[in-house]
């Protein structure tokens, strides 16, 4: 068994756009209500980028402030990883952009597709990379423009998803007691069900053509009810593998943050864990699913609250596309 990675996150951040979409105004413009959005899912509005706002841009923000944080300075990034499924442009990466951007002139950066498993797998991308070699100081991003990919007529979807972008800067430190630090991370995927979640166009299986684009190939497609059912499973098992993983109990958990895709669906997880909602975060109602960056913004957002102690045990758990789910333990 190889050596686990000391790493510690030393710095979070996040931005969200300005513009809110409330439930009231998407039922001005699909057959929809709030209290049929509300009921269902949780979510009473989200955030909507601005038509020139990109995935790198928001991702930059949020990366500012994670950096700002952590009293780092760009020129001191080994390496940049993005989360992301919209990147702006299949290629460069996305990471390239925001090292352009940010002036990290020193770090190398790759983007990671893993849907709203994103953030973790960046994260524990970033742990292996800095614990095999001389890198040191790491900037992980989850950032999504997901408006881009919306179909504005499909209620079943479009209801859901929001922009935003969240950032940490990740250290290599060999101390155990390092506050911090990630003690575990759990990763998964299954792609024999990739077709219950997709955007199936777009890419070289479907390309946009004249003769597609009036079917919105290139937006998301989703069945609801198979999805949120794997999604308990496979989150729920994700997180005891982690705690177990870490050594800790789920009693020990004085936080738990999961990805932000449903209030039923988190809600489900903290039952099954025996969490009591005090100790579950919660910000799905402002910004409803904004896919990778959904745990940075909201480990930000509880960070900058203080509801996070020193020492403090946190339980991150994810769901997405591929499908693929993830889990992290970190202290404090």
């Amino acid at each position: 068994m190889s050596k686990p990675c000391q790493c510690s996150i030393i710095g979070t951040g996040s931005y969200m756009p300005s513009k809110v979409l409330t439930n009231d105004d998407l039922s001005k413009m699909v057959e929809t209500s709030d209290e049929w959005i509300t009921t269902r899912t949780g979510i009473k509005e989200r955030r909507i980028a601005a038509d020139d706002e990109t995935t790198s841009d928001m991702a930059t923000a949020a990366a500012k402030q994670a950096l700002e944080a952590a009293g780092v300075k760009p020129e001191e990034l080994d390496l940049i990883v993005v989360a992301t499924v919209t990147p702006d442009m299949f290629f460069p990466s996305t990471a390239c952009l925001v090292q352009s951007k940010l002036g990290a002139k020193n770090a190398i950066g790759f983007d990671i597709s893993a849907a709203c498993s994103g953030f973790l797998y960046a994260l524990q991308a970033a742990r292996h990379f800095l614990n095999g070699g001389p890198r040191m100081t790491a900037l992980v991003i989850g950032a999504e423009k997901l408006s881009s990919l919306i179909n504005w007529k499909d209620r079943n979807t479009c209801v859901l998803f929001g922009d935003g972008a969240g950032a940490v800067v990740v250290r290599r430190d060999d101390r155990k007691t390092a506050p911090g630090r990630v003690l575990s991370t759990v990763m998964g995927s299954d792609g024999t069900l990739a077709d219950l979640l997709k955007v199936p166009g777009g890419g070289s299986a479907c390309p946009i053509t004249a003769e597609n684009v009036a079917l919105r190939p290139n937006t998301i497609y989703m069945e609801g009810r198979e999805t949120f059912k794997h999604a308990v499973t496979r989150m729920y098992q994700a997180s005891l593998d982690a705690l177990e993983q870490a050594g800790v109990k789920a009693e020990d958990v004085k936080l738990v943050i999961p990805h932000q895709a449903n209030a039923r669906i988190i809600s489900a997880i903290a039952e099954r864990l025996n969490v009591p909602p005090e100790r579950t975060f919660i910000n799905v109602d402002k910004y409803g699913n904004t896919s990778a960056a959904t745990i940075p913004v909201a480990l930000d957002e509880a960070q900058r609250s203080g509801r996070l102690k020193s020492g403090d045990i946190l339980l991150l758990v994810a769901f997405g596309g591929g499908f693929t789910w993830a889990s992290s333990v970190v202290a404090w």
